[in-house]
Formats: structure tokens, C-alpha cells, sequence
């Protein structure tokens, strides 16, 4: 049979005693001592031996006990009790000084994240983007209150059942952001979806996330619209305020009796001025009339080279120097893209000419994309936030749609178009990203 801790505390303090208290026993009985008394000091001094072997076993086998009775209490998540410390400098003592620090940071960590997971749960609550969170098996186990409104039932019914019958199993497969449009039982619009992983207790889980892209869309068309009234607006009473104004001038003319001598030299002048005007207008419709209904590109085979030697060929006012590469064919609509290099070979060209610089085109092929880059060494850009508004322009004379109908265009091919400063040098770089298929 195996002893536990203490039977064996309590025989070895028996076993360190005995030698002694036996020795004494047979001490006494040696030297003829009376039976009684004999019998008297015996029996005190195994009672005293067994007394102090019993002490030193509550001495070490108590601590021992309170140490593990405050390890189960830690292990069963109370951190407020305490051990009580007689003489901190004793190691029983230090020991026990850990062992309430301990349980200090342990309850300290608790509250933490007692408070951080409350924190996280109202903040799940009160945000207006839905979110679900489903175990492996596919059976929901978190909703807040946009989920709810957007399912239009309460989370009591929705916990524990699986995704097929939420309707949602589709989006736990595939890619992990999506934008569709579709009609849930709360709501109807258009979606963004992204689902990600977490772990719980070590068992993976994945969590949905749907927002509402309806409102900011609505939102952002709204904007379009006001800039592009604005912007119409401007121009409208640009040219009809002078009109106005001249028509009437001309009425009152032919009104007046009687008739200056030179009253055909004022008609001819205001006529003038009308037609140019209705002119400038009509050029600003057709313009905008050509950035709103930009056609799909019609993709072919287009060899780089042969396109920006044919689009720095066609700038007449000062060399475009172009930096030939290794050929290369990629699939573009070759008139859009022509369109938009000559647009950007101009501004370059135009900004160039105000310092005395020079124009450069290059290309380069990256993995997956092709980069062709407009540099002039003209005065850079002080001010980026206006250059892609519609028929917002810096240069006398000039329409605001260049560089507009040059982003629509690499964009409608799957690309891009920036302008930073140049990098080595004064200017500025225009990048059109392309990809290559």
C-alpha cells in the first residue's frame, strides 16, 4: 500500500525520534529506578515524542494543504482568496507571497477580459453591419441585431440552426469578399460579404460579415450627381446670362425709333457673340455627351511598341522621346487606349512647354500587368484633389474631360490610371496600369 505525503512525514519524524526515546527507556531501567516512576517517565516522554512528531507533521503537511486548496480555487477561476503570510522572509513564506501575487494578476487578467468581451459584445451589438458566426458543422452560434433585423427573426430562433436554412451556406464557400445583390427577409439591396476564421476553444469557426452597401452607394450617386449639376450648371450660365443679356440688348435695339446710324455694326456684334457663346455650349454637351457614353473596349492584339511610337508621333508641338522595349502584345481596345495616351502625351506636352522641358514614354512589364508612364519636366502637381473632376480644368482653353475619359478608359480594360510627382527630378508621372491576360 502506497502512504501519502503526510503517513510518510509523520513515520520519518517517528523514525528520527525513536533511537533517542528508546535509548532513554532502557537508560532509566538500567539504573534501577523505581517501576512506578519508570512507568511515568516513559509514558511522558512517548507522549511528548509523538506530540512533536504529530506537529511536524501538521507543520509541513498544513502549508502544503492550503497551497493546494488555493491552486484549486485558482484552477476553479476564484482569484479573492488569500493565503495568509506569518514571515514573508521564510521560503514557505515567499511561496506563499507568489501564490497571492498570482491570483492578483489572474483576477486582474479576468476583469480585463471580462471587460474587454463586454466591451466587444456591445460593440457587436450597436454597429449596423451584420455579423454570424457558425462552428465547424456549419450550425450558427453568434448573431447581433443587425443580423436579426436583416433575417427579421430574433436571435432565439436563429441559434443553433445551420446555414442551408438561414439561407446563407453559399457564402461559407468560395471567395471570401463578395458584392451581390439579393433580397433577405429584412432587407433588400445590394451586399458586401466577407468571411473570415476564428478560433474558440480551439475549434475553428468562421465568421460572416454583411454590409449594406445600398445607402453609401446611394449616398456617393448623390454626390455625382450634385457635382455634375453643379458643374453643368456653371456652364449653362456661363453662356446663357450672356445671351440673355445680348438678346435683350438687340430687342431694345430694334425697338428704338429712331435707329442709331451704326445700330447694324451693334446687331452684327451681338450676333456674333450669341453664336460663339451657343457654340462653346455645344461643344461642352458634345464633350460631356462622349464621357457618358464611352463604349466597351473591343479587345485585340496590340504590340506595345507599335502603339506609344504611333500615339508620341502624333504630338506635333515638341519631340516626345520614346524608350523602345522588348516587344510585347497584350489584348486592347488599340483606338481607347490611343485616345487616352494622346490625352495624357498633351497635358505632359502642355506642362512641359510652361518650364522649357522635355516629354518621356516608357513601358515596362511587371507579372501580371502592363506600365506605361507619361513623365514631363514641367512643374509637378501642387494639388491632386480636382484632377479626375469632370470639366475641372487648369489650362486655358481646355475641356476637364482629358484626363477623366483617359482613367474610364484604362478602367473599362481592367486597369488604372494615377499621377504622382516624378520620382528622380522635377514633374510629373501619369501611370496606366494594364493587365496582361
Amino acid at each position: 500500500m502506497k502512504l501519502n505525503h503526510e503517513t510518510r512525514v509523520l513515520f520519518l519524524a517517528l523514525a528520527g525520534g525513536l533511537p533517542a526515546v528508546a535509548a532513554f527507556v532502557i537508560l532509566l531501567a538500567v539504573e534501577g529506578r523505581p517501576l512506578r516512576l519508570q512507568i511515568t517517565v516513559d509514558a511522558l516522554l512517548i507522549l511528548l515524542w509523538l506530540s512533536f512528531c504529530f506537529a511536524a507533521r501538521g507543520r509541513i503537511a498544513g502549508p502544503l494543504r492550503t497551497l493546494a486548496n488555493l491552486l484549486e480555487a485558482l484552477r476553479e477561476g476564484d482569484y479573492s482568496i488569500r493565503a495568509r503570510v506569518d514571515n514573508p522572509k521564510e521560503p514557505l513564506g515567499e511561496v506563499m507571497q507568489q501564490v497571492n501575487a498570482m491570483a492578483a494578476t489572474l483576477r486582474d487578467q479576468r476583469l480585463g477580459a471580462l471587460e474587454a468581451t463586454a466591451l466587444l459584445r456591445k460593440v457587436m451589438e450597436e454597429i449596423d453591419v451584420a455579423a454570424f458566426a457558425f462552428d465547424p458543422s456549419q450550425q450558427l452560434r453568434l448573431v447581433n441585431r443587425a443580423g436579426e433585423r436583416l433575417l427579421a427573426q430574433p436571435a432565439e430562433r436563429l441559434l443553433a440552426r445551420d446555414a442551408t436554412s438561414l439561407g446563407l451556406a453559399e457564402y461559407l464557400g468560395g471567395a471570401t469578399d463578395q458584392t451581390i445583390r439579393r433580397a433577405f427577409p429584412g432587407a433588400t439591396g445590394r451586399w458586401g460579404i466577407r468571411r473570415s476564421q476564428f478560433r474558440e476553444g480551439g475549434v475553428p469557426h468562421q465568421l460572416l460579415v454583411v454590409t449594406d452597401l445600398t445607402r453609401p452607394l446611394r449616398q456617393e450617386e448623390l454626390q455625382a450627381w450634385q457635382r455634375i449639376v453643379r458643374v453643368i450648371g456653371h456652364e449653362l450660365n456661363n453662356s446663357l446670362t450672356p445671351i440673355k443679356s445680348i438678346a435683350q440688348s438687340l430687342a431694345d435695339l430694334l425697338d428704338a425709333e429712331p435707329r442709331p446710324d451704326d445700330w447694324h455694326q451693334d446687331m452684327s456684334r451681338g450676333l456674333t457673340v450669341i453664336a460663339t457663346r451657343s457654340e462653346s455650349l455645344s461643344r461642352f454637351m458634345s464633350s460631356y455627351a462622349r464621357l457618358a457614353k464611352l463604349p466597351p473596349p473591343k479587345l485585340g492584339a496590340i504590340e506595345v511598341n507599335s502603339l506609344l511610337l504611333r500615339a508620341s508621333s502624333l504630338e506635333t508641338r515638341q519631340r516626345v522621346f520614346f524608350e523602345e522595349g522588348p516587344p510585347l502584345t497584350f489584348q486592347g481596345d488599340i483606338d481607347q487606349l490611343e485616345q487616352a495616351l494622346i490625352n495624357l502625351i498633351q497635358n505632359g506636352v502642355d506642362s512641359a512647354e510652361a518650364s522649357g522641358g522635355r516629354v518621356f514614354l516608357h513601358y515596362r512589364q511587371l507579372p501580371t500587368a502592363l506600365e506605361i508612364t507619361v513623365r514631363d519636366e514641367g512643374t509637378g502637381l501642387p494639388n491632386t484633389a480636382n484632377l479626375f473632376v469632370p470639366f475641372f480644368t487648369t489650362k486655358r482653353g481646355g475641356s476637364g474631360i482629358g484626363l477623366v475619359l483617359s482613367r474610364q478608359i484604362a478602367e473599362a480594360h481592367g486597369g488604372s490610371l494615377s499621377l504622382r510627382n516624378a520620382q528622380e527630378g522635377p514633374g510629373c508621372e501619369a501611370v496606366v496600369t494594364l493587365p496582361l491576360h
